[in-house]
């Protein structure tokens, strides 16, 4: 009785030493996330703020015309008189991101499925690891291959030198291929077996259940990959500025040397002064830049609540 009498006296202090310890590690941790969070959401504003700001510049003490800017074809802002038309930039974006997702779509479907639902294992242990390094490639190597290789066969087959939006389109579409491909490999690997297992319990093939099981289910992911893809090639700018020919006008054909907004501003960025109408044109590219990642987020967002629980 005297033993645990004093084993229970020993024990309570080192009971409530550790419970403090606990709490002050509780509450270290709360105030590190707090501020990570500050940080964040502080930098978001940061960057919003110093884009929007520089980018209405070009309005307000410019006076170009936001209908000048986002409808015009003529882009000369050292011009007398300066013309500050982004429409062939704005053009040569969406088509260079469509384009891309129209090639990078159904191929990254097709490995995923592979992948995931014919050949599980040999997809996760070969084809897997290839999408991974596709990821880690940097942009300039696929310019360079672009250059090299894209560009010299575009000119053998089809007129013109072979820079242009089609070449654009194809580095393009190389690049996001990981990213379709991974998340639509997730969405694919979450389905219960019980779905596939009752399809094919009444008789269905797995074709079948593939076309009208399964893909349907997943598709709100696959589209959410596809939109996600689109966003990272509407940013991309190095890659494309290599192979679609900076050229400041309005395409005519997917074969004719374009231009899009990332290229125009890594070009012409650093041969500008500060403050001149020509900078500020540059700031209101990219603010239409940064509004078109946020309504890609917002369609991410909008595609997930669609997402079956």
């Amino acid at each position: 009785m005297e033993r645990s009498a004093v084993s229970k006296k020993a024990a309570a202090p080192i009971t409530r030493s550790s419970g403090k310890q606990h709490i002050r590690e509780e509450w270290i941790g709360r105030i590190y996330t707090a501020l990570c969070i500050i940080v964040l959401i502080a930098t978001i504003i940061a960057i919003v703020y110093f884009v929007a700001s520089r980018g209405f510049a070009t309005f307000m003490q410019n006076g170009v015309s936001i209908g000048e800017l986002l409808t015009g074809l003529k882009w000369a802002p050292e011009g007398e008189p300066a013309f500050f038309g982004a429409l062939p930039f704005i053009v040569g974006s969406f088509s260079t991101s469509l384009l891309a997702a129209l090639i990078a779509a159904p191929l990254s479907c097709c490995a995923a499925i592979f992948m995931t639902q014919i050949m599980p294992g040999a997809g996760k242990k070969y084809m897997q690891p290839v999408i991974e390094l596709l990821a880690g490639i940097p942009s300039v190597v696929y310019g360079f291959f672009g250059l090299s290789i894209i560009v010299p066969f575009m000119r053998s087959i089809f007129p013109g030198q072979g820079f242009g939006l089609a070449a654009g389109a194809i580095v393009l579409s190389i690049m996001i291929l990981p990213t379709i491909t991974t998340i639509a490999a997730d969405a694919l690997s979450s389905l219960p077996n019980g779905l596939k297992e009752g399809s094919f319990a009444l008789g269905a093939t797995r074709w079948q259940t593939i076309s009208r099981i399964v893909l349907p289910t997943v598709l709100p992911a696959l589209l959410t990959g596809v939109v996600l893809g689109m966003a990272r090639a509407f940013g991309e700018a190095l890659a494309v500025q290599m192979v679609i020919g900076n050229a400041p006008h309005m395409p005519h054909s997917l074969f004719e040397s374009a231009s899009t907004l990332t290229s125009v501003i890594t070009l012409s960025m650093g041969n500008t002064i500060a403050g001149s109408a020509h900078n500020n044109a540059l700031w209101s590219l990219a603010l239409i830049l940064l509004a078109m990642t946020f309504i890609f987020v917002f369609i991410v967002r909008f595609l997930e609540r669609r997402k079956p629980k």
